[in-house]
């Protein structure tokens, strides 16, 4: 599997606090090596998308197209 973004994640990502940039590049690894890791929970959103946790307050949104994560949002978490 590999990993690409969009131009709506790449903005997302820019505007995010670094210590989020940081906790999304962790995350992004656990999604490479497994789906399934406990700290993503990793989830289907929608018929699509699919979101896994960032941190306790940020989500990313990615959608599977083959063997690619194509991500397409960073976002804080709606409490």
């Amino acid at each position: 599997m590999q990993i690409r973004t969009t131009r709506h994640f790449d903005r997302a990502y820019a505007k995010a606090p670094l210590a989020i940039k940081r906790a999304l590049l962790k995350q992004a690894a656990f999604l490479l090596d497994d789906i399934q890791h406990p700290s993503l929970r990793a989830k289907k959103y929608d018929a699509e998308r699919w979101q896994a946790r960032v941190s306790r307050d940020w989500r990313f949104y990615f959608r599977i197209e083959g063997d690619t994560y194509m991500l397409l949002d960073l976002i804080p978490h709606p409490k």
